[in-house]
């Protein structure tokens, strides 16, 4: 039997660095909540090309987050990247500009070689061509080297998703305590209303020929059954439940808990409405506070 697959949470940080073939290089990972998987990638000049296989191994291990990607490098200087060259136009239209000058003016020193070195355009850097089969080894060393960033990242993910499980189920377990304590304030609701019903028509009884037993019980019944909340804690119980049921399966989980949520708020917020006590209403507030911390950390949830 397979396994379940824990939850991963979409905030984490990962950072790879390498050398091969003439290159040195650096990459830097940062995830955080995103309602889906959004890769944005910084890279150096010249290497766009790329970008398919990075995008392509994002999603190999990734299913939700925006993940920002930066890669620095640095060339080797034994590889020789770049050398400065003379520009022989440039060199001679000086030469010849300084020969002119010297027939206008011949008391003037001839030109410097170190003058002549620093006019702009004469001295000027000249990068060497990257043969293809030398650019695809490049290229191959760092897409992987970006699936090893990727894999700390998940790595981190993980661990962050095994410590928001443990405050998950805590959280649960504090809803479903509140629950049965609303379930047991609940069952006295019917002799409350009772008394606050006697109470509120007390003054109209003492002037008036006191109402029959039965009809009071009937008016009580109705205010019971506007007032009746089992059908909410049974649904809350059973929303519950299917969240136990989603962390135990593990995987990319974060959207249905989420849908989830939103079930638990329906059920805390017509429990408050429903109240004919004030420590029902009590325990709902907190109920309710419970949901919207677990809302909080499902957020962050894969």
């Amino acid at each position: 039997m397979k396994p379940p697959a824990a939850i991963s949470s979409m905030t984490g940080f990962a950072r790879d660095s390498g050398q091969a073939e003439g290159l040195d290089w650096v990459w830097e990972l940062r995830s955080v909540n995103g309602r889906g998987l959004e890769l944005r990638l910084k890279l150096p000049n010249g290497w766009d090309g790329i970008e398919p296989r990075l995008r392509e191994a994002a999603q190999k291990r990734l299913q939700r987050g925006n993940v920002s990607a930066t890669l620095t490098l640095k060339r080797d200087a034994a590889a020789g990247a770049a050398r400065l060259v003379i520009d022989r136009a440039a060199l001679d239209q000086a030469l010849a500009l300084a020969a002119e000058l010297r027939a206008r003016m011949p008391e003037a020193a001839p030109p410097r070689l170190d003058g002549l070195m620093a006019l702009p355009g004469v001295l000027r850097a000249e990068v060497v061509a990257e043969d293809e089969a030398l650019h695809e080894k490049r290229a191959g060393a760092l897409a992987g080297a970006f699936d090893s960033a990727l894999g700390a990242l998940s790595a981190m993910r993980l661990a962050e998703g095994a410590r928001l499980h443990a405050i998950l189920s805590g959280r649960l377990d504090e809803m479903a305590a509140l629950a049965a304590a609303a379930e047991a304030e609940a069952e006295l609701q019917p002799a409350a209303l009772r008394e606050r019903m006697l109470a509120s028509l007390g003054e109209l009884l003492a002037a008036v020929p006191a109402l029959p037993e039965d009809r009071i019980a009937q008016e009580v019944a109705i205010l019971v059954g506007k007032a009746d909340v089992r059908e909410e804690l049974d649904r809350l119980a059973a929303h519950i439940a299917a969240a136990r049921a989603l962390l135990a399966e593990g995987g990319a989980v974060g959207r249905r808990l989420d849908f989830l949520t939103q079930e638990f708020n329906r059920e805390a917020n017509t429990l408050c409405s429903k109240s004919a006590s004030v420590a029902l209403t009590a325990i709902g507030l907190k109920l309710k506070a419970a949901i919207e911390q677990f809302r909080e950390q499902v957020q962050n949830i894969e």
